[in-house]
Order: structure tokens, then sequence, then C-alpha cells
């Protein structure tokens, strides 16, 4: 999503069991998932959690497994039993009773998706095969677009990031079949099978579509070379990080002369766009690359790559087969043994869906006002423990901290769910094809975004459902977003868990570095308004580049699979917010009651206590394959480089386990980072 900073949190609090508090010795997530016989002075995130690795191995339906689908299981039951319920009432038509009443059962109709195969998508594959014209390919590529298949290119209608009160057309890179560039030209063993599971995926769509053997094997090869193509006018993930570099506004003459051949003005107005005084274009040259080969490849291969993009984007919404052809490929990309159940995958569906109007019935049945107004407080405390540190900064001159203090009081917090719902009065659902339900919803999405350009920004807006396992930061806006969701632990109750947990396992792995994200790499160069604005002294960005250079150079050491290491440079956002999240949780967690007593629980000390909750928010273990796409892929590092990364650059872990020099963690004063 652009200009949204996303962290794939793990951790967070709220209600999800009956337990009671004479249990809660015997309930203690932390004490009970250390492994004794590792030192956490060598390795903090296998001292941590290696005990519940090691007694819960991966299911063959999951490509990793933790903390996080534990709390997601729970939420998939609840949502569950909300559909079942709505599937039986008499809702009113076009109620949000009815829409995802109806969405349930058409998508898990199974004996439906059996009979009817790729014949949904009759009418569109019959206009790709009247394609005669560049022309009339750009026509269609139109209508795709508005049905969520991005082919050729993304765009999208986000926030100006130079004037955040304005929404702007915006193109980008995209079109590929695969992951991004990398997996075309990459030659390790892990790449190579993705792009052998990936042709072959190709074969067997020309396959169902009437192809013969060779033909598909053709076709196949065509469709790849186009992609290729595209793959080598695209950026590297960390070249996407530089938001300067990214932003190329234009007029639409000026995208006809950057790629004529894409027939712009036309292109425009069958998306819905009959007005448009600029675009901003983060990749120029792929557009220019993109018009070349529209040049050069012919009309055929065109027309055989956008038929297999409409059923493989599809797929997870046709019959078995189609199904099945699909999640092969995501087996070599992601390792995982077996689908999940249909059940689950309906409601994954649903969340892309109509996941707000999902969220309206789950906030009234599951969401504790107590525990949101608890979370509340602890933003507050997080932000006033930066503010003491910003005000303490050695480094930084007194003009830019004066901007930098002012940037974080205006950091605008959503915790839990919107105050005004999105209205979905227009969207058709019934209990038909599932395909077109789907198809249905994202033309609403694409026009519902279209809708924003020439109108003011709404910044009461969410871009995450209430029951979201996750949360954000957006630089335009200026906010960090806190799902309902993202307040889940497996069971137990929030009244429960001790500070020493909370403020480890929500106040730094999601609140303080949700904030912290507003002044990592990418969120600093933005001021107090969301705007891409330099509020920097020369000198302190100097200064700063040299601290992100430190954490860069200490994440491209680490080697989580194989001999594939980590991208520091482009996971250094996300780095310096877990930095950043666990210096502001000590900070705030030294002003609280248990810190102050000392008092030890089963053995540990408060501040021992606080780096396991943190840790408890990574509990993960991932397949190997999923390691080697997040690798290329993902501007996060994986979980154990996340635990054992930061935290040795902090002395309050120093101290609290006793890091010496010939322990694996200890890295010596002037190898350790310090940014805020």
């Amino acid at each position: 999503m652009k200009a949204i900073v996303l962290a794939l949190i793990t951790g967070g609090l709220i209600i999800s069991s009956c337990q009671t508090s004479s249990d809660k010795a015997k309930m203690d997530l932390l004490a009970q998932d250390v492994d004794t016989t590792v030192k956490p002075s060598d390795d903090f995130f296998d001292f941590a959690n290696g005990g519940w690795i090691k007694s819960h191995p991966i299911p063959p339906s999951e490509s990793g497994w933790g903390v996080g689908q534990l709390v997601q299981d729970d939420i998939y039951d609840r949502l569950k039993s909300i559909n079942e319920k709505a599937a039986q009432s008499t809702a009113e038509k076009g109620s949000i009773t009815q829409k995802i009443g109806d969405f349930w059962v058409s998508g898990m109709d199974s004996a439906a998706a059996e009979k009817q195969g790729i014949s949904p998508l009759s009418k569109d594959l019959a206009a790709i095969d009247q394609i005669s014209n560049t022309d009339q390919l750009m026509a269609v590529v139109a209508d795709m677009h508005t049905k969520g298949m991005r082919v050729m290119f993304s765009e999208g209608v986000y926030q100006d990031d130079k004037n955040s009160d304005v929404n702007a057309y915006q193109i980008s890179q995209g079109g590929l079949g695969m992951p991004n560039r990398d997996y075309y030209f990459n030659t390790d063993q892990k790449t190579l099978g993705v792009q052998k599971a990936y042709q072959v995926l190709l074969q067997k769509t020309f396959r169902q579509l009437g192809d013969d053997s060779l033909t598909a094997l053709q076709h196949t090869a065509d469709v790849y070379a186009l992609e290729t193509k595209l793959a080598k006018v695209s950026r590297k993930l960390a070249d996407l990080r530089d938001p300067y570099k990214n932003y190329h506004k234009m007029s639409v003459s000026g995208l006809t002369t950057l790629a004529p051949d894409m027939y712009w003005p036309d292109y425009l107005r069958k998306i819905g766009i009959n007005q448009l005084d600029s675009a901003i274009v983060g990749q120029p040259e792929f557009l220019q690359g993109l018009d070349a080969a529209l040049k050069s490849t012919p009309l055929a291969d065109w027309k055989n790559y956008l038929k297999s993009n409409l059923i493989r984007r599809n797929a997870s919404y046709l019959d078995q087969e189609t199904f099945m052809n699909s999640f092969a490929y995501m087996q070599a990309l992601r390792g995982t043994k077996e689908p999940r159940v249909r059940w689950k995958r309906v409601l994954d569906a649903e969340e892309g869906a109509i996941g707000e109007a999902l969220g309206q019935l789950f906030v009234k049945e599951y969401f504790n006002e107590k525990a949101k107004a608890r979370y509340n407080t602890l933003v507050e405390a997080i932000r006033e423990a930066y503010k003491e540190r910003i005000q303490h900064l050695t480094w930084m001159t007194d003009s830019t901290r004066a901007k930098a203090l002012d940037k974080l009081s205006k950091i605008r917090k959503k915790v839990g769910y919107p105050d005004k719902w999105k209205d979905f009065g227009s969207l058709v659902i019934d209990r038909g094809p599932f395909v077109l339900n789907m198809m249905r919803a994202r033309q609403w999405w694409f026009q519902y975004e279209l809708n924003k350009l020439g109108k003011p920004v709404d910044r009461n807006e969410w871009n995450m459902t209430p029951q979201t396992y996750n949360a954000y930061y957006n630089p335009s806006n200026n906010e960090i977003v806190l799902p309902a969701g993202i307040f889940a632990v497996p069971g137990m109750r929030d009244e429960d868990l001790d500070d020493a947990f909370v403020y480890g396992y929500a106040g730094a792995s999601t609140i303080g570095h949700e904030m912290t994200h507003g002044f990592d790499d990418q969120g600093r160069q933005y001021d107090a308004s969301g705007n891409l604005k330099n509020w920097w002294q020369d000198s302190d960005a100097k200064q700063f580049g040299e601290r992100a250079a430190k954490i860069i150079r200490q994440f491209n050491e680490f080697v989580p699979v194989d001999t594939l290491h980590v991208n520091g440079e482009a996971t250094q956002g996300e780095n310096i917010a877990d930095l950043g999240g666990l210096l502001l949780g000590i900070d705030a967690f030294k002003k609280t009651e248990q810190y102050k007593k000392g008092e030890k629980i089963n053995g540990y000390t408060p501040m021992q206590r606080y780096f396991m909750g943190y840790a408890f928010g990574w509990l993960y273990e991932t397949r190997k394959e999923s390691l080697a796409s997040q690798l290329k892929t993902d501007v996060h590092a994986p979980a154990k480089e996340r635990v054992n990364g930061p935290m040795a650059n902090i002395p309050e872990f120093y101290e609290a386990f006793g890091v010496k020099p010939g322990d694996k963690m200890y890295r010596p004063d002037s190898l350790r980072v310090s940014i805020w």
C-alpha cells in the first residue's frame, strides 16, 4: 500500500479466554516457553521461545507457526461464528448481515464451484480473445485493473507525498507473476525451484484453456519471456525505499510522452477518470520499458499473459483443480504441505472484500472498552518516553530537535476501530459464483479509491480492519493505527498480564515500533503534517545516516537460511523501529510500580520479563522456503533476527542477563547502534 509503512506485528493484548487470576502462575506464558538449555546471552530468541517451538511443529497447511497464528485462529473462530449466524438469518437485502451471510454461503459452496469450473470467467476470456490491436489490449487491461488484477503495472489513488491534503493518481511498477524482479534472475536453488514451479503453473493453466501440451509449453515460454522483460526494468526492493527517487509528478501529456503506446488519455477514461491534472509516477524507467515491450512483443503473447493472469489471480475462488494448480506453485514459494481448510480461505477472501463490514459485527461482540483505555494510556506513556529521549539526544541540533518534538506531539493515534464505518450499500453480494462476488468487491474498492480524486483527504479513514492482527504507521497522516486484532494474546485475559509483559509485548513491539516509524529512514523525511519535506539540518541528517549505516551493517551479517543474508538496507526501517520500540518501552516501563518494586515472577526480574515479553511477540518458526522468499521480498527481517538484532545494542539487556565478552550476543560499545 502506497505511503503506508506496515509492520508485521505479532504482539498485542485484549480478552481471549476465561482464565482466572488464581491460575496466573500456571499460565505464565513467558516462563513456560523458556528453553533452559540455551544461554540468553548466546541466543535470546531460542532461550525465550525455544521451549514452545520444540513442542509445536509447524502444521502442514502453514508456512510458519507461532503466536500470531494462535491469535489468528482465535479470530478465525470468532469470525466463523459471525458468518454462520449471518448466513442463517433473514436479514434485509442490502444490509451488512445479508452481504456477510451471502458471501459466506457463496464461498463455502464447493459443489457449485466444481460444477462451474472456470466458466464464470468466460466473458473476460472472450474479451481477451477479441483483442486485435494495442488500443483494445489497453482497454482489456483497464477492465482487469478495475477488477483488482494489476496486470502490466500498478496504480491507485493515494495521498500526495509532497502535499498530504491532496489525493493523487499514482502509477508504479508491477505486473509480474512471481513476487518481484529478483525471482527472474537469482540462481540459488530455492529460487530456481520457484521458477520451475511457476512455469509448471503456466503450463497447467494453458492446458486448462484448451492448449495441447506442446502449445502450452510454447505459450509458457512466451509469457515467461515477456515477464522477464518487465522484471529487467523493475527496481530492486532496496531501491524502492527512497521516497524522493520514487516520486515523479507529471501531466497526462507527460505520461503520453513517457509511454506513448499506452494511450494514456483513453486508458484513464476507461478506468473512470475523465479529468486529471497530473499523475505521480514511481519508476519512470519501468513505464518506458513497458512501452517498449508493447512495441516489441507480439500481441498474441500479451493475450496469453492476460489469460494466465486472469486465471492465476482468481484461482482461490474457482474449482479445486484450478486452486490446486496455484497451490502447487505456492508450495515452492512458501513451503506449505497442504492448503488451509476451505472456511479459513473464505474468511481470508472476505477480509479483503468486505473486511470492514465484518469488523462492525466483530467489535460489537468482542472488543473490550477497558482494554482499549489501557492501550490508549500506553500510547501516551510511549510518546512521553520518546519526548524525553529526543530532548536528551546529544547528536541532534536544537533546530531539528524542536521540529522532531513537534512532529511527535502531532502523531495521531487510532485504537481499536474507526469512529465512522465505510458504506457498502452499493456493493452487490449474492449467493452466486464466489469469484464473481470477489470481482464485484474489487470493482467496488477500485471505484471507492477513484472517488477520492478531487476531494479532501479523509484523515479519519482506516486502512486496516478492526480484526486485523497487525498495525501500521502512515507517514502521510503522521498516525499510528492499532486495530483491535493486534490486542489479542492466546489463552489470557488482559487483566492477568503484568506490566512487564504488556510493555514488552505491546508497548515495544507494537506501539513503540510504529511510533518510531515516524522517525526511521523513510518516516523522518515527512514533516508533522505528513508532507515529504526536508526538516533536518544537514549535520543532523548526516549523523542519522551514519547511525543507520551501522544497523544496516549489523543486519547484513545475519544468515537466517542456507547462504542467504538479511538485506540490511531494505530492512533498515523496520530494524530502526524495532530498536526504537524496545528503548521506548524500557523508558516507559521504568516508571511503573512493577519495575520499581523489582519483585520476581517465576524466577525472573521485571526487566528480564520485559525482554521476554518482547520476544514472545516474535514467537515464530518459519519454513526454509518461506524464509528464503521473505529475504528476497520483505522489508522485515525474520523473527529471530528481530529479537536478537536490536537487543545486542541495549545496555539494559546486557545488565538483565549478564551478557559479557565471549557471549555470542555480545557487541563491543563501538559496534552498538544508538539512534533514538
